[in-house]
């Protein structure tokens, strides 16, 4: 199988990561890593798998449509937000509800001289998953739209999916 960027970095952790345990289980972690992927790398990274393809879609259509019970993702044969308990309180669904009005904000603006900036979990705010992604920013350069992702982890079933659909 032809590696991709998102492979390489996931050997990487594999191979020089640091193991912890916690209320999801053993988690491999490696710090200060960065990626930069294309519209192209992402294609390449999901036309070659088609059940995690489909269960990407799936998750996010259940995301973008505000789903929170965890029983419905579960139907779906998504389970990995099993360990949330049975709704997810401030998780990506209700982060996915803000994009509309910044979207409005940015094309009734269109100033290249802004950022506009999405801020995922706050430090005050109950949840039982905080989110992978912390941080989107928005900016027009050159006449498009330039997004960039902060993410203080990259899980493969979570950040991102959930980059790629706000993408």
């Amino acid at each position: 199988m032809k590696t991709n960027k998102y492979h390489n970095i996931l050997n990487k952790i594999l191979q020089k990561g640091h193991h912890q345990e916690n209320k999801k289980g053993g988690i491999t972690y490696l710090l200060n890593q960065t990626i930069e992927l294309k519209p192209g790398d992402l294609l390449e990274i999901f036309e070659g798998h088609g059940i995690a393809r489909n269960k990407l879609k799936t998750e996010m259509d259940l995301f973008q449509s505000g789903e929170r019970l965890t029983e419905n993702y579960r139907a779906a044969g998504i389970t990995w937000w099993d360990y949330c308990g049975p709704i997810l309180v401030n998780s990506y669904p209700t982060y996915l509800e803000q994009l509309p009005d910044l979207i409005r904000k940015i094309n009734k603006e269109k100033r290249n001289s802004k950022n506009y900036v999405l801020f995922l979990g706050r430090n005050d705010t109950e949840s039982n998953q905080q989110p992978c992604l912390s941080l989107i920013q928005f900016q027009i350069n050159n006449d498009k739209l330039v997004l960039s992702a902060y993410q203080r982890s990259s899980d493969a079933n979570l950040g991102l999916p959930a980059f790629w659909g706000i993408g």
